[in-house]
């Protein structure tokens, strides 16, 4: 694909001044406008890089396919793409939720290309098993795909207040509903299904490149043993827990989530 066309693909939008260049990769449901408390406070300090997962944000729609993005290892190739057409040599990056094994991916296939990693809310399982606990149970992951399928913006909605956990801002709720509700239902519910059911447990001891695991401590879809399974596993890896509520610390607690990276990235 054409550098052109890959840069369309994922509205890739380049921000900011500095030597280091900073990747942002968004979890399911958001887009790079999660990150714009971060993008705010780093970008006079680095060069920033932003862009949508196909399915989200301002991506091509079009361009979604159940084969390509049948899996995760489809939006490492993106974000491969995407550091080529932007002529990316070596950069910073950092992902949150299913991001982090996306960049996960990637690194293992290209590591010259990444310097450091910092993980959001990252996991590598989020289905429990018998001597592992991701978090979610098969029963109530087959209530969410329902839910989804009866009534997605109502879903949205719940989802949304779930994730943020943070009833004492309720715009947060409304705002991250908001961006759920904008997805196709027909591409956000296979997307959810494929990001649940993966599992990249066996991945992490190839990821060769210094990763800091930042985890909050009220995290419903992440448990905190997650994060501690996924510092001991990536050889080269850091646990960082801060004080935050729900699964986007980068929008609860945006100057505790801004410290981690900028002390990390150095």
């Amino acid at each position: 694909m054409a550098a052109n066309d890959v840069m369309v693909r994922n509205h890739v939008q380049m921000v900011g001044t500095g030597e280091k260049l900073i990747v942002f990769a968004h979890g399911f449901g958001g887009n790079q406008t999660t990150w714009w408390r971060q993008v705010e406070a780093l970008s006079p300090h680095y060069k920033i890089l932003l862009f949508d997962h196909v399915g989200h944000g301002r991506s091509d729609w079009m361009a979604y396919s159940p084969r390509r993005y049948g899996s995760l290892r489809g939006y490492a190739t993106d974000l491969l793409e995407v550091l080529s057409a932007a002529k990316a040599e070596r950069v910073c990056y950092v992902g949150h939720s299913m991001s982090a094994m996306i960049g996960l991916l990637a690194a293992i296939d290209q590591p010259e290309r990444f310097e450091k990693m910092v993980f959001f809310g990252g996991s590598p399982r989020y289905m429990d098993e018998e001597g592992y606990t991701g978090g979610l149970d098969a029963e109530t992951a087959e209530a969410m795909y329902d839910a989804m399928s009866t009534n997605y913006h109502a879903w949205a909605a719940g989802f949304a207040g779930a994730m943020m956990a943070a009833p004492d801002r309720p715009h947060l709720a409304v705002d991250f509903a908001a961006t759920l509700a904008s997805l196709r239902p027909d591409i956000a519910q296979p997307i959810i299904r494929m990001v649940l059911g993966s599992d990249h447990r066996e991945d992490l001891p190839r990821l060769r490149v210094p990763t800091l695991i930042v985890q909050s401590r009220d995290d419903l879809v992440v448990p905190m043993s997650v994060g501690e399974y996924m510092a001991k596993k990536i050889p080269y890896a850091q646990y960082l827990a801060i004080e935050a509520s729900g699964h986007l610390p980068q929008i609860t607690a945006p100057e505790a989530s801004t410290q981690a990276i900028r002390s990390f990235f150095g």
